[in-house]
């Protein structure tokens, strides 16, 4: 298992593999689609703060989401092509219903 990247690119730790233009395209948009769900995550929090009386639950379990997407992030693996299909879906779909949830 890949040691935490604390904040710091991980592609540094990827194994070694020829990739293709498709594999390439496709792995970053799976990292972007995690990224996405972080932010929205973030846009979460700052909401909840903004309001008069923000509710620490709803913070907390952010701050514990956007842990968990970066744990997430350093598991996917660029050779496995249905995870990466499966991860670009499932946290591009979650950036939109955290968002939706704000509005």
């Amino acid at each position: 298992m890949p040691a935490p990247t604390n904040g710091i690119s991980i592609t540094h730790q990827l194994e070694q593999h020829d990739w293709s233009n498709e594999e390439t395209a496709a792995y970053e948009a799976a990292i972007e689609a995690v990224n996405g769900a972080v932010g929205a995550y973030s846009a979460l929090i700052a909401a909840e703060r903004r309001k008069p009386e923000p509710d620490q639950s709803v913070i907390d379990e952010a701050l514990a989401a956007r842990a968990r997407l970066a744990r997430e992030r350093e598991g996917l693996r660029s050779t496995d092509s249905q995870q990466i299909a499966e991860a670009r879906a499932r946290y591009a779909q979650l950036a939109r219903d955290v968002l939706a949830g704000i509005a």
